[in-house]
């Protein structure tokens, strides 16, 4: 049996997205000394603003809209991945994903204990 509500919907979209960053931030940092590399990277919040508006109107997840991270500095070799960065976004992206698992096992709980009201 599967029970759904639209907030278990909201943020299971939040807990892929959460997922995502952090794929981008460990693909990043593997090619910290790829020469020419260019770190990716997706703006969370237009993300999670689309994902919102998606689930309030019943809409399949679209794809992300991820690119190349504008503003960073390169090093002589073209790479512009740095390390100092990306372990803040990594540290960031694992925030995000505990805070979303907390908030659906509330989900969870609130719809487990309504089923076993009566008993």
């Amino acid at each position: 049996m599967q029970i759904e509500t639209m907030m278990s919907d909201k943020v299971a979209r939040y807990l892929d997205l959460a997922s995502t960053q952090a794929k981008l931030t460990a693909q990043n940092m593997a090619n910290l000394d790829t020469p020419g590399y260019k770190a990716l990277g997706m703006d969370f919040e237009a993300e999670m603003r689309a994902a919102m508006e998606g689930v309030q109107i019943g809409r399949s997840p679209q794809p992300l809209q991820i690119g190349l991270e504008d503003g960073l500095v390169a090093r002589p070799d073209g790479n512009n991945v740095s390390m100092d960065r990306e372990s803040l976004n990594l540290a960031e992206a694992q925030l995000k994903f505990k805070a979303g698992v907390v908030v659906l096992r509330q989900q969870y709980q609130m719809v487990m204990d309504a089923i076993h009201a009566d008993k």
